[in-house]
């Protein structure tokens, strides 16, 4: 499995990914496309303009102020209150208090385009 995010920009897009979540670069395809590598998939940042269609059938257009969208990435972390302040320190927007079920704990955030993610720390391997 791989996870595309849509981004505005390239360039602060990285950044703010390897700042709040430690990823790495792994390269750039045909200038508009980042390969980001440090998580369990490999995720690339695709640099399409706001405003522009996502499709053929589409009704929306790309918006990254905040919206919402029933698919998320959640990260998997090995302590949340740090993880958490480095997002924040990123950029993020942290938009939930952490919450404790089934053997982990988990904060939501929005990254600078918008985009929901989650921390999420796990007693053991999974939930419980």
């Amino acid at each position: 499995m791989v996870v595309n995010i849509d981004v505005p920009e390239l360039a602060p897009a990285i950044e703010f990914y390897r700042a709040a979540l430690g990823l790495n670069l792994n390269r750039i395809l045909d200038d508009d496309v980042a390969e980001l590598v440090g998580a369990t998939c490999v995720i690339y940042l695709l640099a399409n303009a706001a405003g522009s269609s996502p499709g053929d059938s589409a009704e929306e257009v790309r918006r990254y102020s905040r919206h919402w969208t029933p698919v998320h990435i959640d990260f998997v972390v090995q302590d949340i209150a740090a993880s958490a302040q480095r997002a924040i320190d990123a950029g993020a927007v942290r938009e939930s208090e952490s919450v404790a079920w089934r053997g982990s704990k988990c904060i939501t955030f929005s990254d600078p385009f918008g985009h929901g993610f989650c921390l999420i720390e796990f007693e053991q391997d999974t939930y419980g």
